[in-house]
């Protein structure tokens, strides 16, 4: 079963550019995991400093996989200070069939 999740952050002011340079960096590293499927990166259209990361892997082992990766941690320890809240919050997102 693929495992989907939403990240959600809001940049502090001042910061954007250094968000989004982190964001970029870290959008084409991830994409490149083989158990990734879909890093797309959203901001709200009225409120550009909040940040929403949606994200799909392939399965349990895809993800887990991509949270020992090598760029993680220094990218979550780069992007805290750059941001509002004390880290990502993170939503783990379960597939419905609306037709079922």
């Amino acid at each position: 079963m693929k495992k989907t999740l939403l990240a959600e952050f809001t940049a502090r002011e001042g910061t954007e550019d250094q968000v989004a340079r982190l964001l970029r960096d870290y959008a084409r590293k991830v994409r490149e995991e083989d158990g990734n499927l879909v890093f797309d990166v959203y901001t709200r259209a009225s409120s550009p400093r909040a940040y929403w990361i949606f994200e799909v892997y392939r399965d349990e082992e895809a993800f887990r996989t991509h949270l020992g990766a090598p760029y993680g941690g220094p990218f979550n320890a780069a992007l805290a200070p750059l941001i509002e809240e004390d880290a990502s919050v993170l939503t783990f997102l379960d597939p419905r069939d609306p037709a079922a």
